[in-house]
């Protein structure tokens, strides 16, 4: 997308953000996220970057949005590092994991760790996860549950455990492997405008109908399971 067509990250971050909102407004509070408690819960890579767009979106239709950035400032990519400033420009409260709550939120957004994790999740980020998983609150994963290998479907220790994850563009592999299946939840995919012929150019041999037909004709969210 990049390389051949000039869509920049931050464009793609945008259509990530824009359909985690949609999908945790039509899922989890019935159409409306008005006056409700929304926790984003951000790390360092591309994945946060997905997570900020998709608070801020809440944001503009009603959530009452908290921003968790579990890493500095200046480990942020320079996309992420716009998604945040626009969130301070819109006064979205940013906290950092010493004083985040979970009491009193009605959904969490894990946008943690993405496909670049290696290994088990650890310091702040590990503490983080058996906060959520055990606070009752449901738990919305951006692209993947953090902890879980994207390609393997390995699963660290600790992982997220999502009511539901929305994954862009294409599932990933690691997703349907049955350790990593209980813990993702109904999974959503969802549209980030790849150009419908970069599906079959990418993998011309897949015998998949999502992956060699453009899945998004009727819906920039479509539901796998």
């Amino acid at each position: 997308m990049v390389d051949h067509y000039g869509i920049s990250v931050l464009q793609m971050m945008e259509h990530a953000g824009r359909s985690l909102a949609n999908v945790a407004r039509a899922v989890f509070f019935d159409g409306s996220v008005v006056g409700k408690n929304v926790l984003v819960v951000a790390g360092p890579g591309g994945n946060d970057g997905g997570g900020l767009s998709g608070a801020r979106h809440l944001h503009n239709i009603g959530a009452i949005v908290t921003v968790v950035l579990t890493a500095p400032m200046d480990q942020l990519s320079s996309e992420t590092s716009i998604q945040l400033n626009t969130l301070r420009a819109s006064r979205v409260q940013i906290s950092d994991p010493d004083t985040a709550s979970l009491i009193g939120q009605d959904l969490v957004i894990d946008s943690i760790l993405g496909y670049s994790l290696r290994g088990d999740p650890q310091g702040v980020t590990a503490n983080l996860i058996r906060q959520i998983n055990t606070s009752g609150v449901p738990v919305l994963a951006n692209d993947i549950p953090t902890g879980i290998e994207a390609t393997s479907g390995r699963v660290g220790d600790p992982a997220i455990k999502a009511t539901a994850t929305l994954t862009i563009a294409l599932p990933k592999k690691g997703l349907a492997e049955p350790a990593a299946k209980k813990l993702v939840g109904d999974l959503y995919l969802g549209n980030i405008a790849v150009p419908p012929e970069l599906y079959g150019r990418s993998f011309p041999e897949s015998g998949d109908s999502v992956v060699t037909a453009n899945p998004f004709k009727k819906s920039d969210i479509v539901r796998l399971w």
